[in-house]
């Protein structure tokens, strides 16, 4: 066989096997693509329920969109060929970024769940407090039984919900103040918890509703205090009812499009005029937006379903503006109060007056 020949078949060969080994090595990355939006405003697809329910307070007609918006994020078990994840980082509507940022320290697709629960119901929390602060409506604070320690001296006698009212008579105030107390006993001795049941627990409950429920103390790990195993924490107490009926979405980043949606519903103003606006961003009991995880795929999914404005953290604008779609606008998020002001420029027509995002 002439030499080029051989060269040309030795080369073909071994383009052959990259392409074969390109296929099969696995890599370490997550793909993100856009997820569904749903309209803070609107009602659920499943159940026609809305999304965003009010009890016990004045409501008022809304109009046009607040939509939150999500990504899909592949399992914890997926490992993308070499070949996969070059197409996806060729692509403009896939995001592919390291597994561990997604899953860190191998959790699994369990273990994220519950964590985007835990996150989805914290912001759920902190969009009513601040929802409720912005309009000047008081917001109360309890201690509560966060979660309860499996075989420990607590399990069947404290639950989840449960409202922790006092320690051995001590009234409470915060999680810190029910460790204190309970390290006061021995390990063996009785802490007596003065409790709200789960079940009994809202606004009109009494101090008629309050058991008391002895719990005998256990050791810590290393032997050196007394506990009944589990993580108390404090919620907030609301004067009427606020209930937010998304399923199977996690995470904290819808937190500012909720609480413009209850804003929304409990005033009089009509917030977006008829307008289609998306945005998303975590939000704290104060007011103040921050910033979230796969951004250039939030607009994406907000621009197919129609929207005309997207309201940004500060943190994520710089990311935000490389990747705008055609017929987008960003918005600027830094505050509650600051977007709530967008607004008011959005439904007066001085769009030119938005607080923009820049590449720099």
């Amino acid at each position: 066989m002439p030499r080029r020949s051989a060269t040309m078949l030795a080369a073909t060969l071994l383009l052959i096997a990259l392409l074969c080994a390109s296929v099969l090595m696995k890599v370490p990355y997550t793909e993100m693509s856009p997820g569904p939006t749903y309209n803070t405003l609107g009602t659920q697809e499943d159940d026609g329920k809305p999304v965003i329910q009010i009890t016990g307070h004045e409501t008022y007609p809304t109009s046009g969109h607040l939509n939150m918006t999500t990504v899909q994020v592949t399992g914890a078990k997926y490992e993308p060929s070499l070949v996969s994840a070059v197409i996806g980082w060729l692509r403009g509507d896939v995001l592919v970024v390291p597994h561990d940022n997604v899953y860190p320290q191998g959790q699994t697709d369990q273990e994220a769940q519950q964590q985007n629960a835990e996150e989805f119901a914290s912001s759920e929390d902190s969009a009513k407090t601040a929802a409720l602060n912005q309009l000047g409506i008081p917001v109360g604070t309890q201690v509560v039984v966060k979660s309860v320690v499996a075989g420990g001296p607590s399990e069947g006698k404290l639950h989840a919900g449960d409202r922790i009212v006092a320690v051995d008579g001590t009234k409470v105030t915060t999680a810190e103040q029910v460790a204190e107390l309970v390290t006061k006993h021995q390990p063996g001795e009785t802490a007596v918890f003065t409790v709200v049941p789960k079940d009994r627990v809202g606004a009109a409950a009494t101090a008629a509703d309050e058991v008391q429920v002895p719990v005998v103390t256990g050791k810590s790990a290393d032997g050196t205090r007394a506990v009944v195993g589990i993580r108390p924490d404090v919620e907030h107490t609301y004067p009427f009812k606020i209930d937010i009926g998304l399923q199977d979405v996690g995470g904290p980043s819808a937190g500012l499009m909720f609480s413009l949606g209850i804003v929304d519903k409990l005033t009089p103003t009509d917030l977006t005029a008829g307008k289609f606006v998306a945005g998303t961003g975590t939000i704290t009991d104060e007011g103040k937006v921050g910033p979230i995880g796969g951004i250039s795929m939030k607009l994406i999914a907000a621009r197919d379903k129609g929207a005309e404005y997207f309201f940004t953290p500060a943190d994520n604008c710089a990311e935000a503006a490389k990747a705008t779609p055609k017929g987008l606008r960003l918005v600027k998020a830094e505050t509650l109060d600051g977007a709530l002001k967008s607004l008011d420029l959005i439904r007066a027509g001085q769009s030119a007056q938005l607080p923009a995002c820049t590449v720099s």
